[in-house]
């Protein structure tokens, strides 16, 4: 399986063709319209124009699933809007069963949900494109696996359409390159990764809830309980903020002197084969570990404690360090002082939203008797070492559940 996804090709004036198959005896290879074309799959565009608009949309009823709503072969329960019942009952084509994969039609095209059993009957949006297969001779749960392996996401990138944002539409994706095993053997490939992404989702859950423990304590101590005699500092004088590189001015010198490029998106999807590469041969305060601090203040605002591996500091993005205070006191100040930051972006009247070192400036925190300090340090520190663990075994999982793709 590897061999052939390490060949697939991109389009070439009259389509995408998909390489041959290789040694892998009894296994198919075809473009995803032919599966259409032979009635085992079938692709439908969400509702356009008048058929759904935002009036409609309310605050409970049946979700509408959104591009932004897609995520890593799954749905992100967030920030769904609604429609009446009666809405959803009158747009019935496009309601959407268990095992239908999702994608976007504009921006992260790369992504897909395969939707699950409480999600029957919710409703895709005009800015998806929904995917279903009919019978028993093509594993929905296989082919969305499939369509996670880095060659497949690459590929979507490479040929989606648009000058200034990925687009993707059926004529595009008919010509996606699929493989297809026998059906038993499909089925005992995606229990396999299923097994995988099991774990790798009780170990999010895990880090979820010490995340969850460790603002509940920064809360009691500096928000609800926080000493009169404490002392104010601004946020840049608890932390050093190291701005990324420009790292297309530091390419790697051969395959050997080159490490992934830590930008938003990787911030946000981990390390993937459309990252970029860099020359591992910059400062070393450049350079990312598993359990750093990392600031997005362009686009995308979010504070990560990060749980990939070694990568570049790409520009947009702060190394967040202290020679002063533990790790786990300027993450949580970060963290707290992040929604104010993010409504600051937002006001700037720019096509992409960021804030300043003057925000720093202004944005305070509270600092403790070091005596005080030190004892708070004895119940976080454990935890923030446990997150870090945790992101370390998760990314183990995560390649090798990509090996295997």
């Amino acid at each position: 399986m590897g061999k052939f996804m390490s060949r697939l090709t991109v389009a070439d004036g009259g389509g995408s063709k998909p390489s041959p198959l290789g040694s892998v005896a009894g296994w198919r290879s075809c473009k995803l319209g032919d599966l259409i074309d032979e009635g085992v799959a079938e692709l439908q565009t969400g509702p356009f124009g008048t058929m759904l608009s935002s009036s409609e949309y309310r605050s409970e009823g049946t979700p509408v699933i959104a591009v932004q709503d897609i995520g890593n072969n799954k749905l992100r329960h967030e920030k769904f809007v609604y429609v009446s019942d009666s809405t959803a009952s009158r747009l019935a084509k496009y309601r959407v069963q268990e095992g239908d994969i999702i994608f976007g039609r504009k921006g992260a095209v790369e992504r897909r949900a395969r939707i699950a059993k409480d999600e029957s009957g919710w409703l895709q949006g005009s800015d998806c494109i929904r995917l279903r297969f009919i019978g028993s001779t093509v594993d929905s749960e296989f082919m969305s696996f499939q369509f996670g392996g880095g060659a497949h996401k690459e590929w979507m990138m490479q040929n989606s359409t648009g000058a200034t944002m990925p687009s993707l539409n059926q004529d595009v994706l008919r010509l996606l390159p699929v493989i297809l095993p026998p059906p038993s053997e499909q089925k005992a490939i995606a229990i396999s990764l299923a097994s995988l992404d099991h774990k790798i989702d009780l170990l999010s859950r895990q880090n979820w809830t010490l995340d969850s423990m460790a603002e509940t304590l920064f809360r009691q101590w500096f928000v609800e309980s926080a000493g009169e005699e404490w002392i104010e500092y601004p946020l840049s004088g608890i932390a050093t903020f190291l701005n990324g590189l420009a790292c297309q001015k530091y390419p790697p010198a051969n395959e050997l002197d080159k490490l992934p490029v830590l930008k938003i998106r990787e911030l946000s999807s981990g390390v993937s084969e459309t990252s970029d590469w860099a020359t591992s041969r910059v400062k070393p305060e450049y350079i990312v570990e598993a359990g750093d601090v990392i600031f997005a203040w362009s686009a995308s605002l979010m504070v990560k404690l990060w749980g990939g591996e070694k990568c570049v500091l790409n520009q947009h993005l702060f190394k967040v360090t202290s020679d002063e205070f533990p790790k786990w006191f300027y993450l949580m100040w970060c963290k707290h002082h992040l929604a104010e930051f993010i409504a600051i972006s937002s006001s700037h009247a720019t096509t992409m939203g960021h804030i300043k070192r003057g925000d720093l400036d202004a944005a305070m925190v509270l600092v403790p008797p070091s005596s005080v300090l030190e004892t708070m340090s004895k119940q976080m520190t454990p935890l923030l070492d446990k997150q870090i663990e945790i992101a370390k075994q998760r990314k183990t999982l995560e390649k090798l559940r990509d090996t295997l793709l």
